[in-house]
């Protein structure tokens, strides 16, 4: 970079702490940091325009685990830890919600539904036999029952003809809160470069020398936040997961409001705007969506067009307005790993496809460590 006495001086002199991805972890961890240390000089790197992977391409739910997987989780993790990763969830989007305000991200407290395919009726039966106890160890966190079995109102076809309701969950516009913590950052003196990417860094006694194309410069402490792009960083402890997505144009008297879940998860919709913003499929070709190449493939996209078809809006005219994917980081646990590396390096990733209810609180975690 060609840069000038002003701009190394402004930019890259005397670094304190420097975090690498702009976004929902990245953008907390550098105001948590400025909270704890007032006078530092802070910069944030991002190799995308705007904050690249999922924190701007997300769907916007602010949930934090559907019945059925929680149920899943407890075949695999202890009862402990399932709980332990809720109550980060939770807390998480308590601290999203009181840092920024629910008018500013367009919090709307619809809550959340999971359906059953009428040939999923394994995953059914099971769900609605573990719901008491699923609701009772739940108690003790949200002081009320969690789940409920009820009647779909929505029209839907071919499903059961119960969902699970959760009064809980609720959708954001996470593009409002994005620009909200943008804002923030700016206003917190927190230096932000856009559209570079870090391409090394080497770790000294007093700092790191950080790489940024043919440049290089020092900072006291170097903080991952790239999630989905962390697993060289975390030696293949994080995968990345491309999730896409499509949304409808506008849809007269809409009258669809809430999140849901569909099929174990593995494919989310909700309303927005008078449209339906649809998305899913990985568990159609995960080999394929184990990648940090963004677009659409074939496969899943028709699989997305026929649920919007024929289960969702069986008796509605639409048309697909946009098409857009992100870059979700999951693993073999779902824990996320906040984790210092070495002496002056840090990482906050994998967030397991959870990123805007546990990515203030792993931001937070994150800047802690310092």
């Amino acid at each position: 970079m060609d840069l000038s006495y002003w701009e190394l001086n402004s930019w890259f002199a005397n670094v304190d702490y420097t975090i690498v991805g702009s976004g929902i972890v990245g953008l907390h961890a550098a105001l948590r940091l400025r909270e704890r240390f007032p006078d530092s000089k802070i910069l944030v790197i991002e190799k995308g325009m705007l904050p690249q992977g999922a924190s701007t391409k997300n769907a916007g739910f602010a949930c934090f685990g559907s019945l059925s997987e929680i149920i899943d989780d407890l075949k695999i993790y202890s009862e402990e830890e399932v709980l332990a990763l809720i109550q980060k969830r939770w807390s998480g989007l308590q601290l999203l919600r009181k840092r920024l305000g629910d008018v500013t991200i367009d919090f709307r407290p619809h809550g959340g539904y999971e359906l059953f395919l009428n040939e999923d009726s394994n995953s059914y039966n099971e769900c609605t036999a573990r719901l008491p106890f699923i609701n009772e160890i739940l108690r003790p966190l949200f002081k009320a029952d969690v789940f409920a079995k009820e009647v779909d109102r929505f029209g839907f076809k071919g499903i059961h003809d119960y969902v699970i309701f959760n009064p809980f969950e609720a959708q954001i516009d996470t593009g409002r809160m994005m620009q909200a913590l943008l804002k923030e950052a700016v206003a917190q003196n927190i230096l932000i470069l856009n559209q570079k990417s870090v391409g090394g860094f080497s770790e000294y006694t007093d700092g790191v020398s950080v790489a940024v194309g043919d440049f290089s410069f020092k900072t006291k402490k170097l903080l991952f936040a790239t999630n989905g792009f962390a697993s060289e960083l975390t030696k293949g402890a994080v995968k990345p997961a491309r999730a896409q997505v499509l949304i409808t144009a506008p849809i007269p008297n809409l009258d669809i409001k809430g999140t849901f879940h569909l099929d174990q998860g593995y494919y989310y919709f909700r309303n927005i705007d008078n449209r339906i913003l649809l998305g899913g499929g990985r568990n159609l070709d995960f080999e394929g969506e184990t990648t940090t190449q963004f677009g659409q493939t074939e496969i899943i996209q028709k699989r997305l067009e026929d649920l919007l078809k024929t289960v969702i809006l069986p008796d509605t005219d639409y048309t697909i307005a946009h098409r857009w994917s992100g870059i979700m980081g999951i693993g073999s646990s779902k824990t996320p790993i906040v984790s210092q590396l070495s002496d002056h390096v840090f990482c906050g990733v994998r967030l397991g496809g959870m990123g805007v209810a546990i990515g203030s609180l792993i931001g937070t975690e994150l800047a802690d460590l310092i």
